[in-house]
């Protein structure tokens, strides 16, 4: 390999005197880090990168004997690595174009039934509660009405409404905790 092949080595035999191991060896050595490098910042993943840099390697050794002027093998290289770096940026692109769309986040079948059985013993719960205070504590968590939109609603005072809606929340966590 002559100094134009491998840059900063010391001159060696032409390249044409070389086979393809000696080729393939000395520009490994010496130009593999430089070629993940540029791989990587095209492919922008390293692992990847080192991929497309040893295929370039092994499709050179293939092709050496072919190669027009094996003075120009690094060129020839750096081409190989940025076809292939393209190569790959374009299956990536038709894979996340037909990739299968994520189903939405939805509940299991076992959760949709367990909130079922649990609202369905809210409800019975707030069955056994007196009139005024299954009111209230309706109005109140259900409805989202303030203090002051249920004491109008049900025409009764503001203390009169903290009063029930306490009153029937701690009879709804005491019949709650008996039935689990």
């Amino acid at each position: 390999m002559t100094e134009t092949m491998v840059a900063g080595a010391a001159a060696a035999p032409s390249a044409v005197d070389w086979d393809a191991d000696q080729a393939v060896t000395q520009l490994y050595t010496t130009q593999y880090r430089p070629l993940v490098r540029l791989a990587t910042l095209l492919v922008r993943d390293p692992a990847t990168a080192e991929e497309v840099v040893q295929d370039a390697f092994v499709a050179m050794h293939g092709a050496w004997r072919r190669l027009r002027d094996p003075n120009k093998a690094l060129s020839y290289l750096r081409q190989s690595v940025v076809n292939r770096a393209r190569s790959v940026l374009r299956h990536r692109a038709v894979v996340e174009k037909h990739a299968p769309k994520a189903l939405p986040d939805a509940p299991s079948a076992e959760q949709g039934a367990m909130g079922e059985l649990e609202r369905a013993a809210v409800i019975e719960a707030l069955r056994t509660l007196p009139v005024r205070q299954r009111e209230a504590v309706v109005l109140r968590y259900y409805g989202d009405f303030s203090e002051a939109q249920i004491a109008d609603t049900m025409g009764i005072s503001r203390g009169a409404v903290k009063s029930h809606t306490a009153r029937g929340i701690a009879a709804l966590r005491s019949a709650l905790e008996q039935t689990t």
